[in-house]
C-alpha cells in the first residue's frame, strides 16, 4: 500500500528541466507549477477557512487554490532556491505562493547537512520580509524548526523584541519559534516569553502561546505547573484551555475555577 507521502506526490508533473539544479531554481519555475494545480472547489474551502474578510486578521489576503500537501510536495523539490528568488516569491500577492517560500525553506531547515550560512540566509529573510506574512499558518512553517534551530545556539534577543511588538504575526512568531528550543530540552525562553503574551489582545497569540505551554508542559509538567499557579486567574480563557488542555481533568478543573474565581484585592 502506498506511504501518506506517495500518495501526495502523485501525480505532480516531472520537475522542470534543471530544477534540481538549485543554482537554477526560480521563483517563475516555482509559480508555473503551483497553478497547474489550482482548483475552484480548493479555492472555495481555503476562502472559508481563512479569516481575510473585512475587519477580519487577514483582511484582503487572495488565494488562488491550492491543496497544501502539493504545495508542500513541490517545496521540498525546490529546496535550495537562492534568496532572491525565495523574496521574489515572498512579495507575491497570492497567499500559497508567500507560503510556498516559506515551506520551501522549512523543508530546508530541517535537513542534518543545512550549512549555518543557509540557514543564516534563510533566518534573515524571515525576519526582514515578515511584512509580507499575514496569516497564521506561515508564521508556523517559518517558526516551528527554521528560527529555532537558528538561534538555538546563539543570543535569543529578538525573540524578546518580537514579542512586544505591534504586529500580531510578530508576536506569534516570537512564541512559535521556542518550538525547537522545546524538542531540546530547553523550556525556559517559552515561559519567559509566554509571561510577556500572557495579556496580549489576540485570539491566535493566545492559540500559538497556549499550544507552546502545552508542549514545554510535556517536557517539564512542573515548570507549566508553576506558571498556572502564577497565571491561571488572568489568562485568556483559549490561552488557558490550550495550555491546560493536556493535565489531567481534576487539575484542569482547578485552574478552570481560578479563572472563575474573583482576584482578591491586597489592599
Amino acid at each position: 500500500m502506498p506511504t501518506v507521502k506517495k500518495k501526495l506526490l502523485k501525480g505532480l508533473p516531472a520537475p522542470t528541466t534543471g530544477a534540481h539544479e538549485t543554482s537554477t531554481l526560480t521563483a517563475r519555475q516555482f509559480i508555473d507549477r503551483l497553478k497547474q494545480y489550482q482548483s475552484d472547489d480548493e479555492l472555495e474551502k481555503i476562502s472559508r477557512y481563512f479569516k481575510s474578510g473585512e475587519g477580519q486578521y487577514a483582511e484582503g489576503d487572495q488565494f488562488m487554490g491550492i491543496k497544501m500537501g502539493v504545495l508542500f510536495s513541490l517545496a521540498k523539490e525546490f529546496a535550495g532556491m537562492p534568496v532572491p528568488e525565495l523574496e521574489k516569491l515572498l512579495e507575491n500577492k497570492i497567499h500559497e505562493i508567500r507560503a510556498g517560500a516559506i515551506s520551501i525553506m522549512d523543508k530546508e531547515s530541517r535537513s542534518k547537512s543545512i550549512s549555518q550560512e543557509r540557514l543564516k540566509e534563510m533566518f534573515n529573510l524571515y525576519l526582514q520580509r515578515h511584512d509580507r506574512i499575514n496569516n497564521w499558518d506561515p508564521v508556523d512553517l517559518g517558526c516551528l524548526n527554521l528560527t529555532g534551530k537558528f538561534l538555538f545556539d546563539k543570543p535569543r534577543t529578538v525573540l524578546y523584541k518580537l514579542a512586544k511588538s505591534k504586529n500580531v504575526w510578530e508576536r506569534r512568531s516570537a512564541i512559535v519559534s521556542t518550538t525547537y528550543f522545546i524538542r531540546q530540552n530547553d523550556t525556559d525562553d517559552t515561559f519567559a516569553l509566554a509571561e510577556i503574551l500572557v495579556d496580549d489582545k489576540e485570539d491566535l497569540v493566545h492559540k500559538g502561546t497556549g499550544w507552546m505551554l502545552r508542549f514545554a508542559g510535556d517536557k517539564k509538567p512542573g515548570q507549566l505547573l508553576a506558571f498556572l499557579d502564577k497565571h491561571a486567574a488572568r489568562m485568556p480563557r483559549t490561552l488557558l484551555r490550550y495550555a491546560i488542555e493536556k493535565l489531567e481533568k481534576k487539575k484542569r478543573d482547578h485552574y478552570l475555577n481560578l479563572k472563575k474565581a474573583p482576584v482578591k484585592s491586597k489592599h
